[in-house]
């Protein structure tokens, strides 16, 4: 088994084996997420067959970002969620019909134990990891409703610096649908630093229906965002340092903003969307 996290607290009820939720200030304003935070995989599932070198790769998580989750959310004091098994064994990023939900191969890797996972299988992973991360991400949400203010969400994900032998040039990537409102902040701050490659909706499109951010964000009118940071820049603890202190600004500006507190429905270019409330 690997990289156990702490102890998670969480509603009363939820399976807590699925997720963190780092606690905060509900009525702040804003909520982190961290769908790839763990490369754990429960003993029952036997490391899906995989060798141990393969879970430190990015193939079974998003490097460095639970650590800069963690530090901003002990900067800003707000709640963070926060996954506690690795995208192999099913990823929360994936809408529950979505083809790539349980990878049989990635990045090279086959993976044996998916490669027999039938209906059945699928389902007792979604009722057993999917579901009660989203059900914990959708509660935090309603706690911040339930304290008098529209939380901004804020995801972040790690990309490789190389992607098949090509260099990334990219520090970072703001990804987004069509909601314009944080977006445009991250990109606007950002930006002004010169030493920094900023991508607008790169290495990644942000608009994919049934992912987190769809659920969460555009579903429910709230602005949100999801960051996408350079794996080497925040691969230990002086490079998760300096981007916590590099978004912590831009981030309390978002709660400060009164445009990014009010739920707004802009749909999503997708397709139609079914509005959440």
């Amino acid at each position: 088994m690997h990289a156990a996290s702490p102890k998670p607290s969480g509603p009363a009820g939820f399976d807590e084996d699925a997720y963190e939720i780092l606690p905060g200030e509900a009525g702040a304003g804003l909520i982190l997420l961290a769908d790839h935070a763990s490369n754990r995989v429960p003993p029952d599932l036997a490391d899906l067959g995989l060798p141990a070198s393969e879970f430190r790769r990015h193939i079974a998580w998003d490097i460095g970002v639970a650590a800069l989750t963690r530090g901003l959310s002990a900067r800003l004091g707000v709640p963070a969620v926060l996954s506690r098994f690795s995208r192999l064994v099913i990823d929360p990023n994936r809408g529950d019909d979505d083809p790539t939900l349980i990878m049989r191969l990635s990045d090279g890797a086959v993976v044996p134990g998916n490669a027999g996972v039938d209906a059945a299988e699928r389902e007792a992973r979604l009722a057993r990891f999917w579901r009660p991360y989203h059900r914990a991400i959708r509660a935090t949400i309603d706690a911040g409703f339930a304290a008098g203010r529209a939380p901004v969400v804020f995801s972040l994900h790690s990309f490789t610096p190389v992607w098949r032998g090509h260099p990334r040039p990219w520090h970072c990537g703001v990804l987004w649908d069509a909601d314009p409102r944080l977006p445009m902040l991250l990109l606007e701050r950002l930006r002004a630093d010169p030493t920094l490659v900023v991508g607008d909706n790169e290495p990644y499109d942000g608009a994919l229906a049934g992912d987190t951010m769809y659920r969460h964000g555009t579903r429910r009118g709230l602005a949100h965002a999801i960051l996408e940071v350079r794996q080497d820049l925040i691969a230990d603890a002086a490079g998760v340092v300096d981007w916590v202190a590099r978004l912590a600004p831009i981030l309390e500006e978002a709660m400060r903003r009164e445009d990014l507190a009010e739920p707004r429905l802009y749909g999503s270019r997708t397709g139609p969307v079914e509005a959440d409330r």
